[in-house]
C-alpha cells in the first residue's frame, strides 16, 4: 500500500454525497453538469481530441468546454484509454493522465499541449527538411534555427513562458508563487529542456531548489553529466539472444534440477528416519538424531561451496547470455549459495540487522577477499564472490545489495566490487558492478553507486546516483580493542548452538512425533485405504491445527513478554561491544518481535496499532483510520519507536534505531512525528530530521541532518521539498461522524479478511499433510524411488496451483480494474483482501527461471516471450503488461497503485519490449515504458511517467538522460571473456 499525500485527512475541506463511489464508464450515462452551448472546436487539434473523447466516453454531448469528470462523468480508466488513443495518432501531441487531470477540458488540454507535438523517430535516411510555420517553436524543441544562437537563460525563459502559458514572466519570477506553476507543469518544462541538446539537463529537483530562471541557469549551466573514468570501449560483439527452443530447454533442465534436489532430500530423510527410529531408548534416539541431523545439515552447507568450485571455478568478468547452458550453471550455483541453511542457523536471513563471523568465513570459502573485522549485515549475499574485495573494518548495513553481477538486456554481466578499509555502506544501498569505494569512504542509506562510479578515500556520498555530501553516516565509532577473538568465540558458539542443540532437538522431536503420536504417524504410514476414510482427514486437520495454531499463539504471547523483560538489560544511547552479551540480547529482542506472519495478519486494519503497542511501540494518541500501517514493518528495537498521532505508514517500513560499527553498536529512539505520511520502501533512521505534518514519498531517503522539516513533502534520494497536499482529492474527505460509521464497517470487513488470511494458510498446511500421506501410501504400493521422483516433481506444481487459485479467487476470478475510490469504499477493502491472500515468497523461489513467467501468466500478468525475471515483485499482477525479451533484476518493484489524501488509486503499467529494469528500481502506477528503454538501478519512476523508446531513466525521481556512456555500457564490451556456452 502506497501512502502519498494524505494531508488534511482529518481536516476536511469538502465532502461528497457518495464517498468512495467507483468511477467507471457507463454506456448509458449522460452528462450531469452544465455544458456550454455552441462551444465548437477552434483548431484541428481540438477537433481531433473531441472526436476521440466522444468515442471513448460514449457520449454525443461533449464540447470543447465540457469537464471530463464533472460534466461527462469520466474516470481515470476512461481517460487512460483517451490518452492511449491519442498516442496512436502521430499528428497529435502526446497527452498523459497528468495532463488530463491538470487540464480537464478539450480547450484547456489542447492549449497546454500545443507546443508538445511529438518528435518523429530519426529515420535511416533523413528526409528533406520541411518548412516550419512557427520557427521559434522549432527552435525550442531542439530543431534547426535560422537566427543567431541565444543564451541559456533566454532559452529557458522562452520555454517557461510557452509551458506555463504566460507572457509576463521574467528571469526572477518564481515558478510557483509568481507564475502559479505546479509539479505537473514543471515536469513538462523539464521534458521540453531534455529535447534541447544545446541546453544542460534540468531535473525536477533542480526546479524545486532553484525556482527562478536566473537561479536555475546558474545552478545548471556547464553541468552536463560527466561519465566516470573507465577504459575506452572496444567494438561490441554482435548481441545474441536465446531463442524460444533454448528458453524452453533451460526451463526443462531447471525443473529437473528442482525435482532431483527434492527427491534426493526426501530419500536421505527416509533413510535417516528408518535409522533413527531403530533406536532402543530415548538417549540413543537423541544421539542418532544428532549424528544424522548434523551430517545432513553439514552436507547441505558444504554443497554450495563444492558446487561453486566444481561448476564455476573462479568467477571472472564476463557476459552470460540468459537461458544458455552457461547461465544454467550460474543459476544453479546462485540458488545454492543464497539458500544455504547455514544462513538460517546463524541468523543471516533474519528480518533484523544481525551479523555473524560465520558469514565472513562462508564468503571466504566461496572465494571472496574479506578482510579482518568486516561486519556484513545484509541478508542477500554476493554471488560472484571471487570478484568481491572488502578490506578490514568495513560495515555493510542490512538490505544493501552487492551481488557482483547484474542482468542487462538479456545477459548476465559479472564485474568487480572493491570496498576499501573502514568503509561504511548504508541501509538499502545498491552497489553495481565496477563500482568501488576508497578507504574511510561512506555511502548513505538508500543510495546507489552505478557501474564505474568510485567514491574517493575519506569522502561521503549519497543519493541515486550517489553524489558527494558532508553528511556523516558513521555514527558509532570503532572500539580500541581488537574484537577478532570475541568474534571468533561468538561464531563458534553460534555453530555449537545450531549443531549441538537446535538440529538434534528438532530431528528428535520430529521422529518421536512421527513414531509415537498416532495422528502424526499416519503421515508416513496412513494404512491401506486411509485416503478414502474420514478418520485420516480428521487426524490431518488435528495435526495441521497444532502445527499452525500453536506457533501463532506462542509467537503472539512471546513477542509481548520475553523481549520486554530482556529490554531492561539494554540502555539507549549507550555503546556496547559487538558479539558480547548485550549484542546477543539485542538479537533476541529483534528476532522475537519481528514476526512476519503476525504483521501480515494485523496489517492494513485497525488492529495493527494494538499489535504494535503489544510488542512495544509508543503510538501516543492514535487517530484510527483503519489503514494506519501496512503489512510489512520491521525494526531493530520496538521499545525505542515513537509514532505521532495522526500518522499513516505504508508497507516496507524499516525503522533503523540501531547503529553499528565493526566493533560496537548503539540503540537510539526513532521518532516519527505527528500527521506524517510515509510511502513504500522507507528506511527511517533514528537521527531523522523530519518533524510534523510531512509527506515522505516512496523510496525517499530520509534526511539525518539540516533543519527540522515540517509542513512539507519530501521526494527523492537525496530528498528535496515538494508540495505537501494533493488538492483534487479533497472531495473524498469524510466528516468525523461519517468516517466513524464507515470505519466500523471497514473493521468488520477486515475481520473477515483476517480470518481468510489464517484459513488459506491453514488449508495449505493441511493440503501438504494430505499430499505427504498420499505419497506415503504410494511409497508402500509402488517402487520407492519412483515415488520420490514423483514427489519431487509434483510438489512445486501443487504449491503453485494452490496459491494461484487463492489469489485468483480473492479477485473473484476477474482481472483487476483501475480504481479511484475512498479508502472507506468496499472496493478498497476488497483490494486489501487481495493483497493479504497472496503469497509472494513462494514466487521468489522461481527467480531466474521460465517457471516464474508461467506463474505470472497464471496470475494474470500479460508477459511477453522470454522474459528474464531475476527477482521482480508485482503488487497487482493483472494491471501489468510486459513485452518480449525484457529483463528484470533483483528487488525491482512494480506497484500499480497509490493512496493519496485517503483516496485509493490504481492504474495500468505497460512495459515495452527489450526493456531492462535495474536492481531495486521502483515503477509506480500509470507508467508506460517504451521499447529498448533502461530503468537504472534504484530509479524511482513516478506515477504517470511515459519513458520514450530507447531512453535511459536514471535517478530518484527518475529522469531521462542523454548520456549512455559507461553507466549503462555492458561489461562484455570491455570484458576479458564471455560465457556463451
Amino acid at each position: 500500500m502506497t501512502v502519498v499525500g494524505v494531508d488534511h485527512f482529518h481536516h476536511q475541506r469538502g465532502t461528497m454525497s457518495e464517498i468512495g463511489r467507483e468511477l467507471r464508464p457507463n454506456p448509458s450515462a449522460r452528462p450531469t453538469g452544465m455544458i456550454a452551448e455552441g462551444a465548437n472546436p477552434a483548431t484541428d487539434t481540438e477537433k481531433a481530441l473531441l472526436e476521440i473523447l466522444t468515442d471513448v466516453a460514449r457520449t454525443e454531448q461533449a464540447t470543447v468546454d465540457s469537464n471530463f469528470f464533472e460534466d461527462l462523468g469520466a474516470d481515470s480508466m476512461v481517460m487512460a484509454r483517451f490518452c492511449a488513443r491519442i498516442r496512436k495518432r502521430p499528428d497529435l501531441p502526446t497527452a498523459t493522465i497528468k495532463d488530463v487531470y491538470l487540464h480537464p477540458t478539450i480547450r484547456s488540454l489542447a492549449a497546454a499541449l500545443a507546443e508538445t507535438l511529438p518528435t518523429a523517430p530519426v529515420p535511416t535516411v533523413p528526409p528533406a527538411p520541411k518548412p516550419s510555420p512557427r520557427p521559434r517553436v522549432a527552435a525550442d524543441r531542439g530543431g534547426p534555427t535560422t537566427g543567431p544562437p541565444i543564451g541559456t537563460e533566454h532559452a529557458l525563459l522562452n520555454l517557461l513562458t510557452d509551458v506555463v502559458g504566460v507572457k509576463q514572466a521574467t528571469a526572477d519570477s518564481n515558478f510557483f508563487h509568481d507564475l502559479g506553476a505546479d509539479s505537473m507543469v514543471m515536469a513538462r518544462f523539464c521534458a521540453r529542456i531534455r529535447k534541447r541538446p544545446d541546453l544542460p539537463a534540468v531535473t525536477i529537483k533542480d526546479v524545486y531548489t532553484n525556482p527562478t530562471i536566473r537561479s536555475l541557469t546558474k545552478a545548471v549551466q556547464g553541468t552536463m553529466p560527466a561519465a566516470p573514468a573507465t577504459p575506452a570501449p572496444t567494438e561490441p560483439a554482435a548481441q545474441r539472444r536465446a531463442g524460444t527452443p533454448m528458453y524452453v530447454l533451460c526451463g526443462v533442465i531447471q525443473t529437473l534440477l528442482f525435482a532431483a534436489y527434492l527427491a534426493a532430500a526426501e530419500a536421505v530423510a527416509d533413510v535417516g528416519d528408518n535409522w533413527i527410529s531403530a533406536a532402543t531408548n530415548v538417549a540413543e534416539l537423541f544421539l542418532r538424531a544428532a549424528v544424522f541431523g548434523d551430517a545432513a545439515v553439514l552436507a547441505m552447507c558444504i554443497l554450495p561451496i563444492v558446487a561453486k568450485w566444481v561448476l564455476i571455478g573462479r568467477w571472472k568478468i564476463q557476459e552470460i547470455p540468459a537461458w544458455s547452458l552457461g547461465y544454467i550453471r550460474f543459476w544453479f550455483v546462485k540458488t545454492l549459495v543464497r539458500a544455504n541453511p547455514l544462513l538460517l542457523l546463524v541468523g543471516g536471513r533474519s528480518r533484523s540487522n544481525t551479523t555473524s563471523p560465520v558469514i565472513n568465513f562462508y564468503l571466504r570459502a566461496l572465494g571472496a577477499k574479506i578482510g579482518p573485522g568486516v561486519a556484513i549485515y545484509c541478508r542477500v549475499l554476493p554471488v560472484c564472490t571471487d570478484l568481491l574485495a572488502i578490506d578490514a573494518g568495513t560495515v555493510i548495513r542490512s538490505d544493501a545489495l552487492i551481488s557482483c553481477y547484474r542482468a542487462h538486456d538479456g545477459r548476465v554481466q559479472t564485474g568487480p566490487v572493491h570496498l576499501g578499509k573502514n568503509v561504511f555502506v548504508g541501509e538499502g544501498a545498491v552497489i553495481e558492478i565496477g563500482a568501488s569505494m576508497g578507504d574511510e569512504a561512506q555511502l548513505g542509506h538508500d543510495s546507489t553507486l552505478h557501474m564505474g562510479q568510485s567514491v574517493p578515500a575519506g569522502e561521503t556520498w549519497h543519493g541515486t546516483p550517489a553524489q558527494r555530501t558532508d553528511t556523516n553516516y558513521r555514527l558509532v565509532g570503532q572500539g580500541a580493542a581488537d574484537a577478532s577473538r570475541k568474534a571468533a568465540v561468538f561464531g563458534v558458539m553460534q555453530l555449537l548452538r545450531a549443531f549441538v542443540i537446535a538440529v538434534p532437538l528438532t530431528v528428535s522431536v520430529l521422529v518421536l512425533a512421527l513414531d509415537d503420536i498416532p495422528q502424526f504417524s499416519k503421515l508416513l504410514d496412513p494404512g491401506p485405504g486411509a485416503l478414502a476414510s474420514w478418520p485420516f482427514y480428521r487426524d490431518m486437520l488435528t495435526v495441521s491445527g497444532i502445527l499452525f495454531g500453536v506457533p501463532i499463539v506462542a509467537g503472539l504471547l512471546i513477542s509481548g513478554t520475553i523481549p520486554r523483560a530482556l529490554n531492561r538489560m539494554i540502555k539507549p544511547d549507550t555503546e556496547y561491544p559487538l558479539f558480547g552479551f548485550h549484542y546477543g540480547i539485542h538479537n533476541a529482542i529483534a528476532r522475537m518481535t519481528n514476526n512476519k506472519l503476525l504483521c501480515g495478519l494485523f496489517g492494513d486494519s485497525s488492529y495493527i496499532v494494538h499489535y504494535l503497542r503489544w510488542i512495544g511501540y509508543d503510538l501516543t494518541t492514535v487517530v484510527q483510520t483503519g489503514s494506519n500501517f501496512g503489512t510489512v514493518i520491521k525494526h531493530e528495537n520496538p521499545y525505542l519507536v515513537t509514532v505521532g498521532s495522526g500518522t499513516m505508514v505504508a508497507d516496507a517500513l524499516s525503522i533503523m534505531n540501531a547503529d553499528f560499527s565493526n566493533t560496537s553498536f548503539r540503540l537510539s529512539r526513532a521518532k516519527i512525528g505527528t500527521s506524517n505520511f510515509l510511502g513504500n520502501v522507507i528506511n527511517y533512521p533514528a537521527q531523522s530530521t523530519v518533524g510534523d505534518n510531512c509527506l515522505i514519498a516512496s523510496k525517499a531517503m530520509v534526511p539525518i541532518d539540516g533543519p527540522i522539516r515540517e509542513d512539507t513533502g519530501l521526494l527523492g534520494s537525496p530528498t528535496f521539498p515538494i508540495p505537501r497536499t494533493v488538492a483534487r482529492d479533497a472531495a473524498y474527505h469524510l466528516g468525523r461522524a461519517e468516517q466513524r460509521q464507515r470505519l466500523h464497517a471497514k473493521n468488520r470487513h477486515n475481520i473477515v479478511t483476517m480470518v481468510l488470511y489464517l484459513l488459506v494458510r491453514w488449508a495449505f498446511l493441511f493440503s501438504i499433510l494430505v499430499y505427504i500421506g498420499a505419497l506415503s501410501e504410494l511409497y508402500e504400493e509402488w517402487n520407492g524411488p519412483v515415488t520420490l521422483v514423483l514427489s519431487g516433481s509434483t510438489f512445486p506444481l501443487f504449491a503453485i496451483l494452490y496459491w494461484v487459485f487463492v489469489e485468483r479467487a480473492s479477485s473473484r476470478f476477474r482481472r483487476l480494474q483501475p480504481r479511484y475510490c475512498s479508502i472507506y469504499d468496499p472496493l478498497f477493502w476488497r483490494h486489501e483482501q487481495y493483497w493479504k491472500l497472496n503469497e509472494p515468497n513462494l514466487y521468489m523461489l522461481y527467480n531466474g527461471t521460465p517457471l516464474k513467467n508461467i506463474l505470472w501468466r497464471m496470475l494474470g500478468v500479460r508477459v511477453g516471450r522470454r522474459f528474464f525475471d531475476d527477482g521482480l515483485f508485482l503488487s497487482e499482477r493483472s494491471l501489468v503488461t510486459i513485452g518480449d525479451d525484457c529483463t528484470a533484476n533483483q528487488m525491482s518493484l512494480i506497484f500499480p497503485h497509490s493512496q493519496e489524501d485517503g483516496v485509493f488509486k490504481s492504474d495500468y503499467v505497460t512495459v515495452g519490449s527489450r526493456v531492462t529494469i535495474g536492481a531495486g528500481a521502483f515503477i509506480n502506477y500509470g507508467v508506460t515504458v517504451g521499447d529498448d528503454a533502461v530503468i537504472e538501478p534504484h530509479a524511482f519512476v513516478m506515477k504517470g511517467e511515459e519513458i520514450s523508446d530507447g531512453a535511459i531513466s536514471r535517478g530518484n525521481p527518475a529522469v531521462e538522460v542523454r548520456d549512455d556512456h559507461d553507466l549503462t555500457r555492458p561489461v562484455g564490451r570491455v570484458a576479458v571473456g564471455t560465457a556463451d556456452d
